[in-house]
């Protein structure tokens, strides 16, 4: 069989450990040229070690591929803009990027603190736009690339303790979005992946309870390389039609998440009041609220 990523360039962030390194992988088995970027902090992005990502680099070297180490932190502008430099540098062109780096600082809302909420949405959400937006010049020139965004069912549904993680993660479905719109004139396409996988990050899920610990069970089942085929899929040619989606990916499972659009309305030729709204609108509205669901509310049934 052909590789579906012969010679193309692609950069993986957070590819030290987990989701990113098992789509490192597959991308240089699928013949491409990969910058294995991760700074190697912990889960809460704490500290800074070379040997995750020299790995990675190493075992793609082994199995035949071709793949330079990145250390920079995708959480500043300029630090990010030199991820895409080395994929220049080193290998002369930018076919792809899937930013998967990130970090975790749970806690409920009102005991969360301003730096632990800065901090996520530095490395989820300003991250993804920094080095999309230091590769969109290179796209644009060329006329082609693809962005792999990592979302989240925290954002997409819910889950309790997770306000950073959850805005972070909803305000990349709508960078993607506007990356799909903005530059699809130039072939160039925008994706989100929302994974199902255990990594170290959903290590950090509390088991206090049988409940939270049979989740957790569950979640150990679903290995974070099931993630990467659908990303080496979005990243080459065949997917050159797709843009602008939410993807999930649930074992051997994939899911196309709906997107935010009217669902009811009401309407009085007279305008409204509060009173009326509280009368009439509210109460033909309720019908068809959303209930607070947590991801576990939603994807009820085992891994398959």
């Amino acid at each position: 069989m052909s590789k579906s990523l012969q010679d193309k360039v692609i950069i993986v962030t957070g590819a030290g450990r987990g989701i990113g390194r098992e789509i490192a992988l597959l991308c240089a088995g699928e013949g491409a040229k990969v910058v294995v970027n991760d700074p190697g902090g912990a889960a809460d992005g704490a500290g800074a070690n070379a040997a995750p990502a020299e790995e990675v680099v190493e075992e793609i070297k082994k199995r035949g591929g071709t793949a330079v180490a990145n250390f920079e932190s995708v959480a500043e502008a300029i630090p990010a803009s030199k991820i895409v430099k080395t994929a220049t540098d080193h290998f002369g062109r930018l076919d792809g990027v899937v930013n998967n780096a990130g970090i975790l600082r749970d806690m409920i809302f009102h005991k969360m603190s301003v730096e632990a909420f800065e901090a996520v949405i530095k490395v989820h959400l300003m991250g993804s736009f920094y080095v999309s937006h230091a590769a969109a010049r290179i796209f644009r020139e060329q006329e082609s690339g693809s962005f792999v965004h990592f979302t989240s069912t925290s954002g997409l549904i819910g889950n309790f303790g997770q306000a950073n993680y959850a805005a972070a993660k909803l305000g990349i479905v709508g960078l993607s979005k506007s990356i799909a719109l903005d530059m699809g004139r130039f072939n160039v396409r925008s994706n989100c992946v929302s994974p199902f996988a255990w990594t170290r990050m959903i290590g950090t899920i509390p088991t206090e309870t049988e409940a939270e610990k049979a989740r957790v069970e569950k979640i150990k089942q679903m290995g974070p390389e099931k993630i990467a085929p659908l990303c080496g899929y979005l990243l080459g040619d065949s997917a050159k039609d797709v843009t602008g989606q939410i993807f999930g990916v649930r074992m051997n499972e994939i899911f196309l998440f709906s997107q935010n659009r009217p669902i009811r309305s009401v309407q009085r030729s007279e305008g409204w009041t509060p009173q009326s709204i509280a009368e009439h609108g509210m109460p033909a509205l309720k019908g068809s609220f959303y209930k607070l669901d947590r991801s576990a509310d939603i994807f009820t049934w085992d891994p398959v």
